[in-house]
């Protein structure tokens, strides 16, 4: 047994200051040299970095004033606006708990999450009344409510004990002096996740993993030698709900760097074309069918894109969507990680030499995974934890170890447990590794489709079927065979004005099993043509749904 070597302790003089990592301190840089810069609300409201960190010294006031004490609760619902970043900062800064509020649950699963939560304070969107009037009912705890309200929003449509209106409590509050020191490793958000089977679990992160994670994304992307690099001259908007993740963290990278940042509120393809090049946004981020969203409104064929990087997650960036997207002139690459892991783990940069390749050769290359963001451990193990051999083909489930991973799921130690068996965060996703140390997503364990004695790759089929000119959106499920077992099952949403050819699809498949791309039990007899596909409450494909519905037809 290796003998441990003596800890010496750090010796610190009686008045060094200690500096916890506590989410006040992403404010000293953008303030010394950024003050002037701009915040941006729906392109109609305009904030300096100054006057909002005097609107969040305000909102401390007023929420002191409320009688919110520190280790409560305050829950936000709300579209991504400048009242939410000024949420994500003071709440966490007084000692307080923000519980972000994901507004695309059904009912019954939001009123779950803030009885779980204990939710002592929400604020509430006005959009939001009639949701929230109709779970008050359900509410165990004599929740608080303050109302969030636009200029232009119509009268409040419920009957709701608020203390007040957002605005007006900011003009009545006394500015706090100065915002307290406490140990970096207290809590400082909560959110739950979107998964498909059971009810949300509760997802939580301290101040510290919060600064450090904040602290890799620059560290990280600002070291990348050209593709993908975020700097201080960039414009951000985000199109991932701020309600999940902290919007990925970019909103506290965003500040820290003092760069322009610009909140849409509701997300509207019309409006965010119009933001984004008026307001001459540089950095976004979002899932694929929001990116599909993006451009296949008719506005985008007249939006000059080509300032835009944009990171993807999620779920898989299909080649088909990614080829369109490099047509518009974006900048697409992926990232990847999870609700529980911050999230950030892995990104996809180009190199120079990559960079140069035809469009085609670009789009197999950006829908890659990527490699480990700076402090993250990534494995890919089989079911005794050893490392399967990095050479790109040997597959197995991919784990965590990093600075800012969730320490387990709010009040359900079984599944915390579960989630870090061996000491590892276990994602429940297959991958595997190359010589290189780039990772490749295969699949989720609950999409692999067995069949034929092998495991099929969804992803792999669904990526290969987007890049039919014809194909808008596909998704690839598993159904029940009685002499396979399984076999694939192609969802296939069309382009508008065109009509698919499910043979022609085929024998695109054939074509890769005949050069070993994907196993010849992967080709699906079964192509069927859809409208829409069933999506998650943040965009992701909701393949738990899809099986149920046809499964049972």
């Amino acid at each position: 047994m290796p003998v441990q070597p003596p800890v010496q302790p750090i010796l610190r003089t009686p008045s060094a200051y200690d500096y916890p990592l506590l989410l006040k301190q992403l404010w000293i840089t953008p303030l010394a040299n950024a003050p002037e810069q701009e915040i941006v609300y729906r392109g109609a409201l305009r904030f300096t970095y100054r006057q909002t960190y005097e609107r969040i010294r305000r909102l401390t006031g007023a929420l002191r004033n409320l009688g919110v004490e520190a280790g409560q609760t305050v829950a936000v619902m709300d579209w991504d606006s400048h009242r939410y970043l000024e949420c994500f900062f003071a709440v966490p800064m007084i000692g307080c708990v923000l519980q972000t509020v994901n507004i695309r649950l059904s009912p019954e699963q939001i009123a779950y999450t803030l009885n779980h939560a204990q939710a002592d304070l929400i604020l509430v969107n006005a959009e939001f009344l009639p949701l929230v009037a109709g779970i008050r009912a359900k509410l165990e705890k004599d929740v608080q409510f303050v109302l969030l309200r636009d200029p232009d929003a119509t009268a409040p449509l419920a009957d709701l004990p608020f203390l007040g209106e957002y605005e007006a409590l900011l003009e009545m509050a006394t500015p706090v002096e100065s915002f307290p020191d406490f140990d970096e490793n207290a809590r400082a958000t909560t959110f739950y996740t979107t998964g498909t089977t059971g009810l949300p679990k509760g997802v939580y992160f301290s101040h510290r993993q919060l600064v450090l994670h904040t602290l890799a994304i620059l560290a990280h992307f600002g070291t990348a030698p050209g593709h993908g690099r975020v700097h201080r001259e960039d414009v951000y908007m985000p199109i991932t709900p701020m309600f999940h993740v902290h919007g990925w963290g970019m909103p506290y990278a965003a500040t820290l760097m003092g760069i322009k940042q610009i909140y849409p509120g509701r997300y509207d393809p019309q409006l965010l074309l119009n933001l984004i090049e008026r307001e001459h946004v540089t950095l976004s981020h979002c899932v694929p069918t929001l990116l599909h969203m993006l451009i296949s409104h008719p506005q985008a064929k007249q939006t000059d894109l080509s300032r835009l990087k944009m990171v993807i997650g999620g779920s898989a960036l299909p080649q088909g969507l990614c080829r369109a997207a490099l047509k518009h002139g974006i900048d697409v690459y992926t990232g990847y990680g999870m609700s529980e892991t911050g999230p950030l783990q892995v990104v996809n940069h180009l190199t120079g030499e990559e960079l140069h390749t035809d469009l085609d050769a670009q789009a197999q290359l950006r829908v890659r995974t990527g490699k480990p963001v700076m402090l993250c451990h990534v494995r890919v193990v089989d079911e005794r934890m050893h490392d399967v051999p990095h050479d790109g083909r040997s597959q197995g489930e991919v784990v965590f170890r990093s600075p800012w991973l969730t320490q387990g799921y709010l009040n359900d130690a079984e599944k915390a447990e579960e989630l870090w068996r061996g000491g590892w965060l276990h994602s429940g996703d297959i991958g595997s590794i190359d010589a290189e140390g780039r990772l490749q997503i295969r699949d989720r364990v609950k999409d692999v489709i067995k069949t034929g004695g092998e495991w099929i790759s969804s992803l792999t089929l669904e990526d290969l079927i987007s890049q039919d000119a014809a194909v808008a959106e596909v998704a690839v499920i598993g159904v029940p065979d009685e002499k396979w077992g399984e076999r694939p099952l192609a969802l296939v949403v069309p382009q508008p004005g065109t009509e698919p050819d499910a043979e022609a699809i085929r024998r695109r498949l054939l074509d890769a099993a005949e050069r070993g791309a994907i196993s010849s039990y992967g080709v699906p007899e079964r192509i069927e043509f859809v409208d829409s596909l069933a999506k998650t409450s943040v965009g992701k494909l909701d393949k738990k749904a899809l099986r149920q519905h046809y499964r049972a037809n």
